[in-house]
C-alpha cells in the first residue's frame, strides 16, 4: 500500500480526495498497488466531512512520516507551498501539484532536487486543468522538435470574451456576471490582465526548449481594453477575438507573449468557447496537434493531479525524466516580431491613417464615427511608431 498526503483541502485538494476515493478500483489497478490517503493538511477543521479523521494541522506529521511516499500540493501560491514542497522532495517523497505559480517560479530547482533524491516533481495540473499537455510534451512528442505552442490557457478570460461576442455586452458587465457565477475571482486581475496565462505559457515554453523561460520576461497584455465594438468589427471580418498565449522558435530567435488576437474561422482555436481551454503544438515532423478540454474546475484539475499520483506510484524510487534545465532562455523582444494589425481611428483621421500606414485593407462595419483597417505585415516596432504618429483608438493583433 502506498500512502498519500494532500496539502490543502480547498477546491482542488478536496477534488483530489474525491477522485481517488470514487475511482479507487481503476486507480489502484493502473498504479499497480493500492493507494491510501493517510493525511489531509489544512489550517481548518472539517466537522462532518467524511474524511475529517485524516485532517492534520502540522505539516511535520506528514513530512516526518516515512510511510508517506507521495504528496499532492494543492495549496497554491509560493509560501508556504515552496518550503513544504522542497522539504518533501529532499526527504525522497514525490510531489504532484496544480500550483502553476510555484512551478513557473521554481520548476527547474524542484525538478533537480527531486531527481537527486530519486523521487519526482510532477505538475500536469498546472497548465490546462484536466487537459493532458505536460505529459505529451515530455513523453509522446519526444521524437519532435517543438517549434511553436499557441493556446487558450485561461478559462475565465475565454468565458468573458465568448459572452461579449454572443451577447454584444461590455467587458465590465460580463466580468461582473462571471464573478457572480464563480468563474472569476473577486479580484480578477491575475486572469483578466493575462498573468495566469503568462505563467502557464512560461511552463510550456520551458518544456518546449528544455531551458528556463522566465514568466517575468514574457510580454503580457490582458483583455480589459477589448470592447463590444471590437467584436462588431471581428464579425464583419469573419473573425473572433481570443486571449492567446504563444511561444515560437524562429531563425534562432525565441518569442513568447500573451495578448488578445483576432483569429479567423479556419483557425483551430476559433471554436474554443466558454471556460474551455485548448493548446496547439507544432512539431517539425508531426506538424500540428491540438489538446482540448476543461481548463479549470475542481474535478478536471484534480483528475490531472491524480494522473501524476498514479505515475509516481508506478515509479517509486525511480526518476521520471523531465527536461527543464535552470539555464535561462534569452527571449527576443516582441518589437522584432512581424504580423498584421487591426486598427481603429476616428473618422476624421482616415486620410492621415492611409498616408502613414500606406497599403491598408478597409474594414466595413456598422460603426459610426470611425475608420477601421487592417495593416500589411510589419514589425511591432514599426507599427507602434506609425500608430503614435496617427493617434489611434485601439489595435488588435491578427494571428495567421
Amino acid at each position: 500500500m502506498i500512502q498519500v498526503a494532500v496539502l490543502g483541502y480547498g477546491t482542488v485538494g478536496s477534488g483530489v480526495v474525491e477522485v481517488i476515493e470514487k475511482n479507487k478500483e481503476e486507480i489502484n489497478k493502473k498504479s499497480g498497488e493500492e493507494l491510501n490517503i493517510k493525511y489531509i493538511l489544512d489550517l481548518r477543521d472539517f466537522p462532518g466531512d467524511p474524511y475529517e479523521d485524516k485532517v492534520v494541522h502540522d505539516v511535520n506529521q506528514i513530512l516526518d512520516d516515512p510511510e508517506v511516499k507521495i504528496i499532492c500540493e494543492t495549496m497554491g501560491g509560493l509560501k508556504p507551498a515552496y518550503d513544504f514542497t522542497k522539504r518533501a522532495l529532499l526527504s525522497g517523497k514525490s510531489v504532484c501539484t496544480s500550483n502553476k505559480e510555484l512551478v513557473a517560479a521554481h520548476g527547474p530547482e524542484l525538478i533537480q532536487i527531486a531527481h537527486e533524491n530519486k523521487c519526482n516533481y510532477l505538475f500536469e495540473a498546472s497548465v490546462g486543468g484536466g487537459i493532458p499537455i505536460i505529459r505529451p510534451l515530455n513523453y509522446s512528442l519526444t521524437a519532435e522538435k517543438i517549434d511553436a505552442i499557441t493556446g487558450i490557457l485561461n478559462g475565465t478570460t475565454n468565458y468573458i470574451l465568448s459572452k461579449m461576442e454572443k451577447e454584444g455586452a461590455g467587458f465590465e458587465e460580463v466580468l461582473k456576471e462571471a464573478q457572480e457565477k464563480g468563474y472569476a475571482e473577486r479580484n480578477p486581475e491575475a486572469d483578466v490582465e493575462g498573468y495566469d496565462a503568462c505563467r502557464k505559457i512560461a511552463i510550456l515554453s520551458s518544456l518546449m526548449c528544455g531551458k528556463n523561460v522566465k514568466y517575468e520576461d514574457i510580454y503580457t497584455e490582458g483583455i480589459t481594453k477589448i470592447t463590444a465594438t471590437d467584436f462588431i468589427y471581428a464579425h464583419a471580418m469573419g473573425k473572433t477575438i481570443k486571449l492567446l498565449a504563444q511561444s515560437k522558435e524562429e531563425d534562432g530567435n525565441f518569442y513568447a507573449m500573451v495578448a488578445p488576437f483576432m483569429i479567423s474561422r479556419d483557425h483551430p482555436l476559433y471554436m474554443v468557447n466558454d471556460v474551455f481551454n485548448a493548446v496547439c503544438v507544432h512539431g517539425n515532423m508531426l506538424g500540428d496537434s491540438m489538446y482540448y478540454g476543461r481548463g479549470a474546475g475542481k474535478l478536471p484539475t484534480a483528475s490531472a493531479v491524480v494522473s501524476d499520483v498514479v505515475d509516481c506510484a508506478r515509479h517509486i524510487g525511480k526518476v521520471i525524466m523531465c527536461f527543464w534545465d535552470a539555464e535561462d532562455v534569452k527571449l527576443t523582444g516582441i518589437d522584432e516580431a512581424s504580423r498584421r494589425f487591426f486598427v481603429r481611428v476616428s473618422a476624421e483621421k482616415e486620410r492621415e491613417a492611409i498616408a502613414v500606414f500606406e497599403s491598408v485593407r478597409v474594414v466595413e462595419a456598422d460603426v459610426s464615427g470611425e475608420f477601421a483597417f487592417v495593416t500589411d505585415v510589419m514589425t511591432e516596432k514599426e507599427f507602434n511608431k506609425k500608430a503614435e504618429a496617427v493617434g489611434i483608438i485601439s489595435r488588435i493583433r491578427i494571428e495567421g
